[in-house]
């Protein structure tokens, strides 16, 4: 709109500009023809009512006094001049006449004698002004060509030039008044349009893939930003039944993952038992004398499978249900530095440039976190020369942050995104779930959990608490 009125303000001042010249022109072309009209009117009469021969010759008594007396009546200058261009006769005084052409040039003469009216318009400009000069014959009484009549004719446009000053102010004056209003009306205009897209931006990015989307809303929205939205909200209704049945199937598939975890890890312990069982049966005697001492080694075997069938349902009622947080205000640094007390190995080492740092957290958890972190480190460097894992806790603004850094095998680049699923693992022991029960531990409490790795030379987990819970 803004565009449309600049473009309108140029092109109507630009026709303005041309119309004002174009009306100079047609204003100078005519007042000349009507000063000639007069001016060889005045001739023609005294030409008539004169008592000397009317021949070239004469032109100069004819004219001797009676040239002023007509250019005085019409307030205009003229010349006489012969019909080979030499100057006769003019109306200007002898000082003037100093800067009057005494002979016409070839071209005013040629071009006079070939026009069919007998009449030639000379347009000329000098030191920044425009005038013109007309030749026309003059005749005797028989209309033989007797004399030439010039005709100087300045042109005077200071006037037209001041109408067009005023005329283009008050243009401006009023394009400028209609900017405004056009800016204004823009204004509202695209206010009224955006309201309806900024309502349907907004709620665009609040969108998610999972959870409750709120639909839209719009007062007598237009046809358009009515369609959008109708689609926006379809598209909320479908997004809703897909994560639904997302999640279902996940949870169904999760729940066949697990299933098939746990029967694999049961049928671990249970194929050294049944070949026990089967072996005592078949070899038991009881009148062997070392009966006592076979029947403790069986015992013995039984008791271990056990112990690791327990062990294995205690990791996944670990990780599956995580026991309801009991937080408290503690100290990060003094609780961290307490969990690493239970490992045997000198070659942890605890670092922190502060005595206390307060969080808001679950005491047993935090130290679930970090045992499994140095745990996990600590399996990661079988072979290494010179062991070291450094556990480092500080406080970064409204967090706190707790790495476990170690010079251990490193994670392979295709593992990265994998190290954190359940059950995945690539140790020889173990079920994969301390890294995922850590996960789910930090996650609960709006946390981050990072890690980065460079494979044979050190890998750093990076831990995320915020101080208070919100």
């Amino acid at each position: 709109m803004i565009l449309l009125v600049v473009i309108a303000s140029v092109l109507i001042l630009g026709i303005t500009i041309y119309q004002f010249r174009e009306i100079n022109i047609d204003y100078h072309k005519v007042r000349l023809a009507k000063k000639e009209e007069q001016i060889n009117q005045s001739v023609k009469n005294t030409l008539q009512q004169t008592t000397y021969p009317v021949t070239t010759e004469n032109l100069v008594h004819i004219f001797r006094d009676e040239i002023y007396r007509i250019a005085d009546v019409q307030n205009v200058n003229f010349n006489i001049y012969d019909l080979e261009g030499q100057l006769l006769k003019s109306s200007k005084t002898q000082f003037e006449n100093d800067s009057i052409s005494s002979c016409l040039s070839p071209n005013v003469l040629n071009n006079l004698s070939a026009s069919v009216t007998k009449r030639y318009v000379e347009h000329n400009s000098a030191a920044g002004d425009r005038y013109q000069a007309s030749y026309m014959y003059i005749n005797d009484l028989k209309f033989k060509p007797i004399g030439i009549l010039n005709l100087p004719y300045y042109e005077d446009n200071s006037f037209n030039d001041n109408e067009l000053k005023e005329f283009l102010v008050r243009l401006a004056w009023v394009y400028l008044l209609m900017m405004i209003i056009a800016i204004g009306l823009a204004y509202f205009i695209s206010k009224y349009i955006t309201r309806s897209l900024q309502t349907v931006s907004d709620m665009l990015s609040k969108t998610e893939l999972s959870g409750k989307n709120q639909r839209i809303f719009v007062e007598e929205p237009s046809e358009e930003i009515g369609n959008l939205i109708t689609s926006y909200n379809a598209m909320i209704d479908e997004l809703e039944n897909s994560a639904a049945k997302l999640a279902r199937s996940e949870r169904e598939q999760a729940w066949r993952e697990m299933a098939k975890q746990v029967a694999h890890e049961i049928k671990n312990p249970l194929t050294p038992m049944r070949l026990s069982v089967q072996s005592f049966e078949r070899k038991f005697n009881a009148d062997d004398p070392d009966v006592e001492t076979k029947v403790a080694e069986y015992s013995k075997t039984l008791i271990q499978q056990i112990d690791t069938m327990s062990n294995i349902a205690s990791a996944f009622s670990n990780f599956a249900e995580m026991p309801a947080q009991q937080n408290e205000t503690l100290n990060v640094v003094e609780i961290v530095r307490l969990a690493l007390d239970i490992f045997n190995e000198n070659y942890i080492n605890f670092h922190s440039n502060e005595e206390q740092i307060i969080a808001k957290l679950d005491r047993t958890q935090l130290i679930r976190v970090v045992t499994n972190l140095v745990k996990n480190a600590i399996q990661a460097m079988p072979e290494v020369e010179n062991p070291n894992i450094t556990v480092t806790v500080s406080s970064e603004n409204e967090m706190v942050k707790i790495t476990v850094a170690d010079n251990g095998i490193g994670i392979a680049e295709e593992f990265k995104d994998k190290i954190f699923e359940p059950k995945f693992t690539t140790k020889s022991s173990g079920m994969g779930l301390g890294l995922g029960m850590v996960k789910n531990i930090v996650e609960t409490y709006k946390g981050d959990i990072t890690v980065s790795s460079k494979e044979g030379i050190e890998t750093v987990f990076t831990v995320r608490f915020p101080k208070t819970i919100k």
